[in-house]
Formats: C-alpha cells, structure tokens, sequence
C-alpha cells in the first residue's frame, strides 16, 4: 500500500524520511532539551526510577506536540519555503509529501501528544503543550509575512516547553518555572535575529517581515541584540535569586552573559554577515553551557 500521490517504488522507500523531515528533528531536539531541564528544576526531591518513568512520558508527550506543531508550520510556510533557497528542498514545497497528508499527519502528532500528557502525565503539562503549539501555528507562523513582531510571538512559543517540564514534575508553575520561561524567551530573541541577519536576503525574496529584512542599515537589529543580550544576562540571574540553584550556577551564568553580551558589541559598529554568525554561534554554545550548569547545580 501507498502513500496517496506516490509514484514510484523510491517516492514510497523515501516517505519515511520526508516525514521524519517534517518534524524538524534538530529543533525538536532542543525543545525536549529544555523541557527536560524544567522538570530537574521542578522535580522535589532526589531523582527516583518513579521520576525517571514521569520524565520520559513527558519527553514522549511533549516530543509529539513538537512534531506535530513543526509539520503543521512547514504546511502553512509552504509556498513561501518555495521561494528561499534553503527550504526550497522541503518535503511539502518540493512535492515529496502531499498538503492533505502533512496536516493529518502533523494533526495527528499534536492530538496524541497532548491526550498523551493529558492522560499519564498531567492536565496542566497537557494544557502548556497545546498553548505552544496554538502560539506557534496560530501566531507566530502568519505573523511572519506581516509584522516583524513576529520574532517576539514565536520566543513566547518557544519559552514554554521548560514550563511544561516543571509542570510535569511539581504540578504547578512556581516562580522557578518563569525564570526558566524568562532565560528562554530573551534568549530566542539575538538567536533568531542573528539567523535572519544571515538570512536575510532569503527572507526578503520571500516577503517575509523579519526585523533585519525591513531594517535597512541594520542599526535597529543591532542595537536589538545588544539590548536583549544583556536582558538576558539579568534573567539568567534568576534562578540563584530565587534560590533555585547556588553560586556555581551564579557565577556561570555571570560569565557567560558577559562573554555573550561582549560577542555583540561588534555587530553594532560593522553590522555585517560576520559578526552576525559570531553572535548566532554564540547563542548556540551559551544555552546549552548555562542549562547544564542550572541543572549540575540543582542535582
């Protein structure tokens, strides 16, 4: 049996990896990242096998929701993933998989995933999960093609996957849980300038309002990261303030907001694809580094 609009006996042994394509595994990856880290933060107590078990119903849960909500996201960019050169070769805009089966299919991810959580883990897990995917598809998505807004929306998405986390651990979001929420949301911010920075000329060929697109010279991005990086060294703060974790974490985090704010500062005065990419790697080395030491400390 085949999928509806296969061809030929390749199209069908390459569905398996169009659709795993659908899932955009990388970020899904970081999202469980984090949802892991908020149930560490979240969990009272020593790490038991019974934690050890409510954590990975929680990944599994959560995991389906990301699937689900990235394969909706590629239905609904299709005909602008069309235009850009590095998301021309996706799945939906390059045929490979039909419009109809990637809403099933991405549908289908989110629906179990949140009965899922719903079910074994807890309703306020569940609720937190359709929230990020409803702010991502719903929100952030079509906002894209009209406000560079856009950016903000979609940092909100992506700071609630800890949150579900700690939910799943406590039951309920203490003020723990929103610093997480906070590191997250100003963290999103120079990361995704930085790639549409780098992006830029993609974006505009496909009409897309991204900050860097409509800010001609620059300054206003720049000044952005800046900004944001060192808001996000304050919220990184949190944690020790609230007694969360100690002056390990503290001192961590300390170092690496001022080394991230420090990256930056270059992009302000050449405003380049250079220093866009510096500032771009860096957020990729430094939240992974600052929640390893988050969760170090608290175990």
């Amino acid at each position: 049996m085949s999928w509806p609009g296969s061809i030929s006996v390749a199209a069908r042994r390459g569905s398996v990896g169009d659709y795993i394509e659908l899932c955009k595994i990388r970020l899904v990856s970081l999202v469980l990242f984090t949802t892991g880290v908020g149930f560490f933060v979240g969990y009272p107590g020593e790490f038991t096998p019974t934690a050890a078990w409510l954590l990975m119903h929680t990944i599994i849960g959560t995991a389906l929701v990301a699937c689900g909500s990235m394969a909706i996201n590629q239905v609904m960019e299709r005909d602008t993933d069309a235009l850009m050169r590095r998301t021309c070769t996706r799945p939906v805009p390059d045929g490979r998989v039909g419009v109809v089966e990637a809403w099933v299919f991405g549908l289908t991810l989110n629906l179990l995933g949140v009965g899922y959580l719903l079910f074994v883990v807890n309703g306020l897990a569940a609720a937190l999960a359709l929230l990020t995917s409803v702010v991502y598809v719903a929100a952030y998505t079509p906002l894209k093609r009209i406000s560079t807004l856009n950016t903000i929306v979609g940092a909100v998405s992506g700071a609630i996957p800890p949150m579900i986390g700690y939910a799943a651990a406590e039951g309920e979001l203490a003020p723990a849980a929103w610093s997480l929420f906070g590191i997250l949301f100003v963290w999103q911010v120079p990361h995704f300038l930085g790639i549409a920075w780098m992006c830029r000329d993609d974006y505009a060929r496909a009409g897309l309002q991204m900050l860097p697109v409509v800010d001609g010279d620059g300054r206003l991005t720049s000044r952005q990261i800046v900004l944001y990086s060192l808001l996000l060294l304050l919220a990184s703060l949190l944690p020790s303030l609230l007694m969360v974790a100690g002056p390990v974490y503290f001192s961590a985090a300390l170092v690496f907001g001022l080394a991230f704010v420090i990256v930056g500062l270059p992009l302000m005065v050449s405003r380049d694809q250079r220093s866009a990419r510096q500032v771009f790697l860096a957020s990729v080395i430094y939240l992974p580094l600052l929640l390893v030491f988050l969760m170090a400390d608290r175990l």
